[in-house]
């Protein structure tokens, strides 16, 4: 495949450089527990994204987007990373990149002309309520349950790891409305109010000390009907829907940030002494080795990522080739982010002084990566069925 860099695109990525270098926020999003401070900072980044025109570059300009292209997203993803922009999974991240695509394919005009305006604004963060205690990587077993009443549907159930729950005003809900045991069949995605009565929200603190995730508990918790998207007991193909956006140009610009992230490290290692203290880290076979190494593997991840662009300009569907990139996405970062630590040293747990990145902080959130989204066990079984034709695990 080829990306063709015009004159066109270069003008567009010289626009996206200077608007980010303009307008990146000068203070640094709050740490820890300050969950009000943090839904500040996101909010009001969206809202200035929002006001410069920024807000869901991809989305279709009916919608409040601007239509951009894949190959233009893309350069918006290189140059917000390389602006240093506050990290791209924030509170509004399930909103703009997951809510607001199934909403634009699968929701009702009512639904949209509601929550799409809010999402652009900031003014509106989302969660997603798919996994389960017993459902995580097999997303099928969910139990949480849907009864309809009258014109309502009533949940009851639990729902774990739901990233930013503690800060979402609405949530991806995923709920069983048929059969017990039905699998793919008889799922409903709905639009859950996050402070509906019978909801208890109980944020989990990870090892970095940051309340990524939420349990969640359902408890006789009324839902209107009109808040169904899609249709009753047919919420697969909205889910796949939704998975559509996780697994292609969302991640890329999770992607861009690490690549900056390595680049930034490979810096370090030249100023800083190797684990003999007597030359430059780099100059050390070993540290030079994984270095390089790293490198090959996001340029070869790159090339992919190239490749997804190029079928989404052309309108083609890869199918499962579309999710092959998480796999070794997911195992690079926690290369990359654990060779940040050993490089680093005990001057990495330095709060005042210590390195200008915090890769213990990264690597410690690292470590859910090659959960989250499926595991990779899930993944290589994917790639095993799907790609390679063999025959399916037991």
């Amino acid at each position: 495949m080829r990306l063709v860099d015009n004159a066109e695109l270069q003008a567009f990525r010289a626009e996206v450089r200077d608007w980010l270098r303009a307008n990146n926020p000068r203070e640094q999003r709050p740490r820890g527990g300050d969950v009000a401070g943090q839904m500040a900072f996101d909010r009001a980044w969206q809202r200035t994204q929002y006001d410069g025109g920024w807000a869901g570059i991809s989305w279709p300009k009916e919608h409040g987007g601007r239509g951009l292209t894949p190959v233009e997203q893309l350069i918006w993803s290189e140059e917000y990373a390389s602006a240093g922009c506050p990290l791209v999974h924030d509170s509004m991240w399930m909103a703009l990149n997951h809510a607001g695509h199934t909403l634009i394919h699968c929701g009702t005009d009512e639904q949209k002309a509601f929550h799409l305006p809010r999402i652009l604004k900031g003014e509106a963060a989302w969660c997603q309520g798919f996994s389960e205690p017993g459902a995580g990587s097999d997303l099928l077993s969910l139990r949480t349950r849907g009864e309809v009443q009258g014109s309502e549907l009533v949940v009851n159930g639990q729902k774990t790891w739901t990233t930013f729950g503690h800060m979402a005003d609405y949530c991806e809900l995923l709920v069983r409305t048929g059969e017990s045991g039905g699998r793919h069949r008889g799922l409903t995605w709905v639009i859950g109010d996050m402070h509906a009565q019978g909801l208890e929200v109980r944020p989990m603190r990870a090892l970095d000390g940051h309340l990524h995730n939420s349990e969640c508990f359902f408890d006789d918790v009324r839902i209107p009907l009109d808040q169904v998207v899609g249709e009753i007991d047919e919420g697969w193909s909205v889910v796949l829907k939704t998975l559509e956006f996780e697994r292609g140009g969302a991640a890329f610009s999770s992607f861009c940030q690490m690549a900056v992230h390595l680049e930034q490290l490979v810096e370090q290692a030249r100023s800083e002494p190797g684990p003999e203290g007597l030359t430059p880290a780099i100059e050390d076979a070993r540290v030079g080795n994984r270095i390089a190494f790293a490198r090959a593997r996001v340029q070869s991840l790159r090339a992919l990522m190239y490749v997804m662009v190029e079928a989404a300009e052309r309108d083609i569907d890869l199918g499962a080739e579309g999710a092959i990139m998480h796999l070794p996405y997911t195992e690079l970062e926690q290369e990359i982010y654990s060779l940040g630590v050993d490089l680093a040293g005990p001057r990495g747990l330095i709060r005042q002084g210590g390195p200008a990145i915090g890769w213990h902080l990264l690597w410690m959130k690292s470590l859910s990566a090659t959960i989250a989204g499926g595991t990779s066990e899930i993944q290589r079984n994917t790639i095993g069925e799907r790609l390679l034709g063999l025959p399916r695990d037991r």
